[in-house]
Order: C-alpha cells, then sequence, then structure tokens
C-alpha cells in the first residue's frame, strides 16, 4: 500500500508541476506581448475602445482552417460588434509572430478594449472560451 500511495504522491506532484509550468509559460508570453506591442503598434491592428482576438495563422495549417476559423465567425456571431476579430498570417509577417512570441499556430490573443493582451492561447479554442475570455476583460 505504501507503494501505490508514493506513485500517487508523484503523479500528483507531476501533474501539479505541468501545470505551474504552463500558467508560468503563458504569464510569460503576455507580459512579453505586453511590452513588444506598444499602443501605437496594437491601434494599428485593432481599433480602441472594444475587445479584439488577435488570431494568428498560415495558409497551411489545416487546424485553423477547419476548427479555428469557424470558431472565430461563430464568436462575432455570438458577440457581433463587441468584438473585433484580426487574422494575421504569421508567414507573411514573421516580425509581428515573433514580437507577439507566437511558436505555432494556431494562436489567439484576447485584447481589452484598451488594446492590452489578456489571454492567450495556444491551438484551437472553441467560441465559447474565447467569449468567456472577452468578458472577463469587461469586468
Amino acid at each position: 500500500m505504501p507503494d501505490v500511495m508514493l506513485r500517487f504522491f508523484e503523479a500528483v506532484g507531476l501533474i501539479l508541476a505541468g501545470w505551474l509550468t504552463f500558467r508560468l509559460a503563458n504569464s510569460a508570453v503576455l507580459a512579453r506581448a505586453g511590452k513588444a506591442a506598444p499602443a501605437a503598434q496594437t491601434e494599428a491592428l485593432v481599433q480602441a475602445g472594444r475587445p479584439a482576438v488577435l488570431y494568428f495563422t498560415t495558409p497551411e495549417c489545416v487546424t485553423c482552417k477547419s476548427f479555428q476559423r469557424p470558431q472565430l465567425r461563430r464568436l462575432e456571431g455570438m458577440l457581433g460588434e463587441g468584438v473585433q476579430v484580426v487574422e494575421v498570417d504569421a508567414q507573411a509577417r514573421p516580425e509581428l509572430a515573433s514580437r507577439w512570441g507566437v511558436l505555432s499556430v494556431p494562436t489567439t490573443f484576447v485584447l481589452d478594449s484598451a488594446g492590452k493582451p489578456r489571454h492567450v492561447n495556444h491551438g484551437a479554442v472553441p467560441a465559447e472560451k474565447l467569449a468567456e475570455q472577452i468578458q472577463a476583460t469587461l469586468r
């Protein structure tokens, strides 16, 4: 029995360490994006005054075409004029993707109404999660 308990606590410890590492990495990406994307650069991408989803993609990204784009269209249908979605081709604008810390596509940043990044999502994200993140920026 003690051997099973030891393995259980090791597994829980590994899960917690992985979760903490993920949270710290996301915080670092958001901090980097916030510093690398001053207001002047963000204004060139999005209109101030309403939240935005900055969506990094590439023409070859199958997940982007088959899942993420339909989810973003659905989000626009859910929130209407309350959100703006800006698509950025990471291959055509590698300097912008690098500045924002994008390592893979799809990557989405949720920006508050002032243009400051509040959430980052690596990989495909459902419209409901993006809507929750946008609502959290409004509080």
